[in-house]
């Protein structure tokens, strides 16, 4: 028993001075060489995998500005998880809740790097849209249109879809930048941007308790925001719906109850 826990202590020595070689020091009875070889494999390998899962992110930083960002993580972030495919979600809690950010920090960070986390979650994603009694072909308005559970919708203050090297914006638009994400049956993941009107009715497809056909849904839309010609809405919003099933953001219809 005591050597377990003799044991269990040198663990937690030796990942402390991992995750903080300059404020821990290494555990007695390691080579200091291989201790540096230690260091420098994990630490080399989060660099590189958070880069290729956060790729616009460490395009527009520095090599020194990604090498801060990576060490702060494995300073101060607790991972809740071992698995390879969750850590972009470790990462990401990591700037939203622990990273100190400074006045040299993009403003757009944060939800950059919740674009980016999206896009890599959703093409992983396990979910399936249940396609009981859905008619791919279905008529937009008479029948009830049906959200895919591959399509996630967002609203940003950054056009985060159209950030890199070349575009960084210094303040927010003077409107959300609505997009919604999704998955074909090809496997890839895209997006589009949406205007309000149309962000709000996929909302509203997504949460139809009542089941109210594209139609309804289009004219309770007109009522809400005080449109002032709803037989303008539906048929611009006929052609909304179109676009977002054939780019199988919507899965079909169900036929009213």
């Amino acid at each position: 028993m005591a050597d377990s826990q003799e044991f269990k202590e040198k663990q937690y020595a030796f990942a402390a001075h991992i995750r903080d070689p300059e404020n821990v020091a290494a555990p007695e009875g390691i080579e200091p060489r291989r201790m540096a070889i230690y260091r420098k494999l994990f630490f080399n390998n989060l660099y590189s995998l958070l880069g290729t899962f956060f790729p616009v992110l460490r395009k527009i930083h520095s090599d020194d500005q990604w090498h801060h960002f990576i060490r702060g993580f494995m300073q101060h972030h607790e991972a809740q998880t071992p698995y390879f495919l969750q850590l972009p979600e470790e990462f990401l809690g990591y700037l939203q809740n622990e990273f100190e950010r400074s006045a040299d920090d993009f403003p757009f960070l944060l939800e950059l790097a919740h674009y980016e986390y999206a896009e890599l979650a959703l093409s992983v994603s396990e979910e399936e849209t249940d396609l009981s009694g859905v008619d791919p072909n279905g008529d937009l308005l008479a029948g009830i249109p049906v959200k895919s559970a591959l399509a996630w919708s967002y609203a940003y203050q950054f056009p985060v879809h159209r950030i890199s090297p070349e575009s960084l914006p210094a303040v927010p638009g003077d409107s959300p930048v609505y997009l919604a994400l999704y998955r074909g049956s090809d496997g890839n993941v895209g997006f589009l941007e949406l205007n309000a009107i149309t962000a709000a009715l996929l909302e509203a497809i997504d949460v139809n308790e009542d089941k109210l056909s594209g139609e309804q849904l289009l004219r309770a839309l007109a009522d809400r925001i005080d449109y002032p010609d709803a037989d303008a809405l539906v048929a611009h919003g006929a052609d909304a719906l179109l676009e977002m099933r054939e780019l199988e953001i919507l899965s079909g219809t169900r036929d009213p109850a």
